[in-house]
């Protein structure tokens, strides 16, 4: 009696466990199914749980890097706009001075041409207080103030950004700096060497020839040296930012590149194919239909009934 009632209980108990493990088996796959995710929890699979999580990490951090270029891009999009219109000012003043570098012009036409460069002064001051995309000075490195203003004892524009143009990184130890200073671009050598800067020739020409008097032409003829070295500044800051462009251009294609890369690896290693997984979870759950068939219907046999 004591051996019979023994194989009895350990039928039982092998045929429970064979169900409860043929269920959590269906229930796992039900579960992938409907996350649409091989690993519901670290416990399922702690290798591919692991690799998972570094994906993630890896792709807040892409995310990160590609908003610092975006906004990179912005600000030196709005630099290279406000170079092209800086080029155009210096352009428009080398005009403007090569006429009044005559010594025959009418002082009124002096007077016109010093007040039309009055009005390029306050034009590119204007310019190089332009803002960024967060609303900080575009051209004053990392000061949240204007880039320049007036000194009030002198009447000309000084430089009160900072020492260096902010800079951003595009990930894995690359930076890019946002921008330009003013001083960067705007400060050059006069045709004698003398350090010197484009507000400086325009405003110190504009107040010459305000006088109207016929020896200012000479002054005039020797600021086109000055405003010829500094259009040549501008065009030397829009090559380096067009450069730095590239440059970001490529760091995106290589972060998209990367995340794509990411994304497959995290479908190949967290995303159940639907088709088999089904196929198996129907293939299970006609086992475990079979099963608890049988086992009800051994269930309820006895010794009598293979007695008679």
């Amino acid at each position: 009696m004591s051996i019979f009632a023994t194989s009895t209980s350990a039928f039982y108990e092998r045929s429970t466990q064979s169900l409860t493990a043929l269920r959590s088996q269906a229930e796992d796959l039900q579960n992938q199914i409907s996350t649409n995710s091989k690993v519901t929890k670290s416990s399922d699979n702690p290798l591919a749980a692991s690799q998972l999580r570094a994906l993630a990490r890896a792709e807040a951090l892409g995310a990160i890097d590609t908003a610092a270029a975006n906004r990179a891009t912005t600000d030196l999009n709005l630099t290279d706009t406000a170079l092209n219109q800086f080029a155009s000012y210096i352009t428009r003043a080398q005009e403007l001075a090569t006429q009044a570098a005559s010594a025959l012009l009418p002082a009124a036409q002096r007077a016109s041409i010093a007040s039309e460069l009055g009005q390029i002064h306050q034009g590119l001051l204007g310019l190089a207080n332009a803002r960024d995309s967060a609303g900080h000075a575009l051209f004053g490195g990392d000061s949240p103030d204007d880039a320049y203003r007036i000194n009030a004892a002198t009447g000309f524009a000084e430089y009160i950004g900072g020492t260096a143009a902010g800079q951003l990184s595009l990930g894995e130890g690359q930076p890019v700096s946002r921008s330009l200073t003013g001083p960067e671009f705007l400060a050059f050598k006069d045709p004698a060497g003398a350090d010197t800067d484009l507000l400086a020739v325009v405003k110190s020409l504009a107040d010459a020839l305000a006088t109207g008097n016929a020896s200012t032409a000479a002054t005039a003829q020797a600021a086109l040296g000055s405003l010829a070295n500094g259009l040549e500044a501008v065009t030397s800051a829009q090559t380096v930012v067009g450069s730095r462009l590239s440059w970001i251009d490529f760091s995106t294609e290589r972060q998209q590149a990367m995340s794509e890369a990411r994304a497959v690896q995290q479908e190949d290693i967290g995303t159940p194919e639907l088709g088999s997984a089904l196929a198996r979870l129907q293939q299970l759950s006609t086992v475990l239909e079979a099963s608890q068939a049988s086992f009800s219907k051994l269930a309820n046999l006895s010794l009598f009934e293979f007695l008679r």
